[in-house]
């Protein structure tokens, strides 16, 4: 595939510029390719965790949305790794329910949420690079789905019970194929990951995204803040390779050690691969480097 027209990043953009109303046609084309249905934005109602200091440890970006059914979507970008990230999933639509129903309403009054999250790395354990979370109720004996009523159906205008509770979408783009684009949302999740999009790219908002996040027209303001926020992301990145370094350093350093012990109290090669469950060529170079390992003590 042939390099496509280079753009801001989407996380950056929602934190700059797709809060003006006049791009919410950029956001509205997304959640219309994702939800399969027409979006329509009637405002932004509030963001949270778009630390931008030097230290920013995460480089989170929320963005809730209320569309014109007046149902709540949050839209997230999250840059790094979070091995409590199903919970705060959950959090962030709990917390948006409740933040959004008066005190002394009717439960009635609920909003429907929808939470998204565009994630750069590999969230929990599955092969797909998209996944959708809905609450459905089955039956333990019978096997059938729990339904609405009909007056439920009638009052409510709802056609399902999963239609009440939050949905969740978990797009994991650091993981995508990006020479296998085959729908409008893979042309969304290639420009998420890559940054650019495609001139014979047709999804929805896309078109929009070429014109108004391109890099070219950003104030000199706007481009200086841009390249500040992407090289913290090069900063986080780095940190993030070092500590995985030093760790695997470490595992290896303590195997070395256990291997010169067999080793010193006579073990049999044999013996020591079995026990050890590595190739015989490993361990034998690990038995090699000894004084390099021996001096880092």
């Amino acid at each position: 595939m042939k390099k496509g027209k280079q753009l801001i990043r989407f996380d950056w953009a929602m934190k700059k510029l797709l809060r003006n109303k006049a791009n919410f046609d950029v956001l509205e084309g997304f959640l219309s390719v994702l939800l399969q249905e027409n979006i329509k934005i009637k405002s932004i109602l509030s963001s949270q965790g778009n630390k931008e200091t030097k230290d920013d440890k995460y480089n989170d970006v929320d963005i809730l949305v209320e569309n014109t059914q007046g149902e709540l979507i949050i839209i997230e970008v999250q840059n790094t790794k979070q091995i409590d990230y199903f919970h705060r999933i959950l959090y962030g639509a709990s917390k948006a329910i409740a933040e959004y129903i008066s005190e002394g309403q009717a439960y009635e009054n609920v909003k429907k949420v929808v939470s998204i999250t565009i994630a750069y790395f590999d969230l929990g354990q599955g092969e797909d690079y998209v996944y959708h979370g809905t609450t459905r109720f089955k039956g333990i004996h019978k096997g059938d789905i729990l339904s609405l009523s009909f007056e439920q159906k009638e009052k409510y205008k709802k056609s399902r019970v999963s239609d009440i509770y939050p949905e969740y979408w978990i797009i994991k783009a650091g993981l995508f194929d990006e020479q296998q684009v085959k729908d409008p949302l893979d042309e969304w999740i290639y420009f998420f990951k890559t940054g650019e999009v495609q001139d014979d790219f047709t999804a929805a908002g896309l078109q929009a995204a070429k014109v108004k996040l391109d890099k070219m027209k950003l104030s000199p303001e706007e481009r200086k803040a841009y390249e500040a926020y992407l090289e913290r992301l090069r900063k986080i990145a780095s940190i993030q390779n070092t500590q995985i370094y030093d760790y695997q350093h470490r595992m290896k350093k303590r195997l070395a050690q256990v291997i010169f012990r067999m080793i010193d109290n006579g073990v049999e090669m044999s013996v020591i691969v079995a026990s050890m469950d590595m190739p015989e060529d490993e361990i034998r170079d690990i038995i090699d480097k000894r004084r390099y390992y021996e001096e880092e003590e």
